[in-house]
């Protein structure tokens, strides 16, 4: 890539969080997310608050070369995949929702690059017509991949590697690492259900909860994973490939957009 060539512009999906003092609301998203994109990407991170219909997609997506879509502690709400309502406890974030969903569609149309993280793989899914399990570890047969459930654990007892995923043979996670399987973490409580339009499995945990997606189209990069790949890229095989096809993918972009 020449010296000359510009640094993409990555948009990062906010959430609508609760202040400290809990009387207002702020957009904000783990550092964890932009300091991942600044060493395996070298891009402008440009940081998207959830305000649904207030930002016109199209032009959105013509002035940014991808998208990373971040976890977040709110669910997508069950309207948008036809499930049953959620108890009137549950943490929403509709300006996401109305934001990111129509955007995925957008990205796929424009053959804009997109990497979605836990929440990020529930959205891409259900931008494509997919559906979603409310709790995973309430179905028979699956497992708990919710975050440890008990008080004071450490940041690195809750991103360890935690469970197996096995890849798709022949598939692209398969092709990046060259391996059958990897440890990864899990901090979920929603999951991937019926699959959305267009998207193939490309991970799967040993209870047969889907933990990797792509859109079917091999030279467009639409990916989503079900763990925190944002968690020290480097140090795991198949996120910092990810990292690094996605950040070849908007360099792309960016050339060209140039």
């Amino acid at each position: 890539m020449s010296k000359t060539a510009p640094r993409p512009l990555i948009g990062v999906s906010a959430n609508a969080m609760q202040a400290a003092e809990r009387r207002h609301l702020v957009h904000a998203t783990g550092e964890r997310n932009i300091h991942a994109l600044l060493r395996m990407v070298d891009c402008i991170p440009v940081l998207l608050p959830p305000v649904g219909s207030a930002v016109d997609i199209a032009d959105l997506v013509s002035r940014m070369d991808g998208f990373l879509l971040t976890g977040g502690r709110a669910n997508v709400e069950p309207h948008h995949y036809d499930g049953p309502p959620f108890p009137e406890d549950e943490i929403i974030d509709p300006g996401r929702d109305n934001l990111v969903l129509p955007l995925i569609r957008a990205c796929v149309k424009a053959r804009v690059p997109v990497f979605g993280i836990c929440r990020g793989i529930q959205e891409i899914n259900v931008a494509l017509g997919g559906s979603l399990h409310y709790r995973i570890h309430q179905l028979d047969g699956k497992n708990d991949h919710r975050r440890p459930q008990r008080d004071n654990v450490t940041l690195e007892e809750v991103f360890r590697p935690n469970h197996l995923v096995r890849f798709t043979p022949g598939g692209l996670f398969n092709a990046l690492t060259g391996q059958k399987e990897m440890m990864v973490n899990s901090l979920h409580g929603q999951g991937v259900d019926r699959l959305g339009k267009g998207l193939v499995v490309e991970a799967e945990s040993p209870d047969g909860v889907i933990e990797g997606v792509r859109y079917q189209d091999e030279e467009q990069f639409v990916v989503g994973v079900q763990w925190h790949a944002e968690w020290k890229p480097e140090e795991h095989a198949l996120g910092g490939a990810l990292y690094t096809a996605f950040g070849k993918a908007a360099h792309v972009r960016a050339a060209r957009r140039k």
